[in-house]
């Protein structure tokens, strides 16, 4: 990766660590879910708003917030993920993450440049990876409509 690319990559995650999208407690919200990183002391709370899709369509995300507290990782992860899942089904939000938790584990990121890529220096740092997909099962549990707690620690990252 080119030093430009890594610099461009480096802004994003402190863009979104310093002014993250989304965040607030969402009082419209009509799913929940909660996650916890022991390992660090991280804590992301996903705050959804599913509405029907078109007849035979699934639902989609009609509004996303997070709150919670942590390292620069986690809250610039949760931030991001706001932006990229509004708008989709669960589904679509599945193969979103697949595709970040493969940025971040191997490190490899698609061809075009995308924000989701802006994580992959965290594959060096195998404890960072847990706080890069925090917000990511939190926003996957609510979109279950599970209501335990999800831990970073019951995922194999």
């Amino acid at each position: 990766m080119s030093a430009d690319l890594t610099d461009l990559y480096q802004q994003v995650i402190l863009d979104h660590n310093k002014r993250p999208r989304n965040r607030g407690k969402l009082p419209t919200a009509n799913r929940v879910a909660h996650g916890d990183n022991p390992t660090c002391g991280d804590q992301c709370s996903v705050y959804l708003r599913l509405a029907p899709g078109l007849p035979g369509q699934p639902n989609r995300i009609t509004e996303i917030s997070f709150d919670g507290s942590g390292c620069a990782i986690s809250q610039a992860s949760a931030s991001l993920m706001t932006t990229k899942v509004k708008g989709k089904n669960a589904a679509e939000v599945a193969a979103l993450y697949k595709e970040f938790h493969d940025i971040v584990t191997t490190g490899n990121s698609p061809d075009e440049v995308s924000d989701l890529a802006a994580f992959a220096g965290v594959h060096a740092f195998p404890a960072r990876i847990k706080c890069a997909t925090l917000g990511w099962h939190a926003a996957l549990e609510a979109l279950k409509s599970d209501s335990l707690p999800t831990t970073t620690e019951s995922h194999t990252d």
